[in-house]
């Protein structure tokens, strides 16, 4: 019996109503100095579709850390998607190898923007280390964003 077995991919999604503008939520999605301060800060990144750029995190095995992205999709102040992968062949547990899709969707909420963040692509269990972490990893990320898009928005009032 040779069957093809499709692997079991998870995806993670947070949900959050922000008290800003979409505007203010694209601007720290899209600008690398915000994005530095809220999630990590990326080298070469241009919210222009095929660009490619890196996140720098811890380093495991033969993995040097780094987080090759590629920006998929940009619809301002909608929409913005990059693939995001990394590790290494020979890790196991933290760095083995990861590809996978982070998806940024705005809308308009009564009291500002809803934000929803699907990261995609998870093979389990090979990809459950990084499932897990990152799970309430986005959580905490998703909680920066609000509070750097709200002092952006304050000092742009201040000016």
């Amino acid at each position: 019996m040779n069957q093809t077995v499709k692997p079991d991919t998870q995806g993670i999604v947070v949900e959050e109503i922000f008290p800003h503008a979409p505007e203010v939520i694209w601007k720290a999605l899209t600008n690398g100095e915000l994005i530095g301060r809220w999630l990590m800060a990326p080298t070469g990144f241009e919210a222009v579709v095929g660009n490619r750029f890196t996140f720098q995190t811890t380093p495991a095995g033969r993995w040097d850390g780094t987080i090759h992205c590629e920006v998929l999709e940009v619809a301002p102040n909608e929409r913005l998607s990059y693939a995001w992968k990394g590790g290494h062949d020979s890790n196991v547990g933290y760095g083995a190898p990861l590809e996978t899709v982070v998806t940024f969707s705005l809308s308009r909420a009564e009291t500002g923007t809803r934000l929803r963040l699907v990261h995609s692509g998870f093979v389990l269990p090979a990809n459950e280390t990084a499932y897990r972490k990152m799970s309430e990893g986005w959580k905490k990320v998703v909680a920066n964003l609000d509070r750097i898009a709200g002092e952006e928005a304050s000092s742009k009032q201040l000016h």
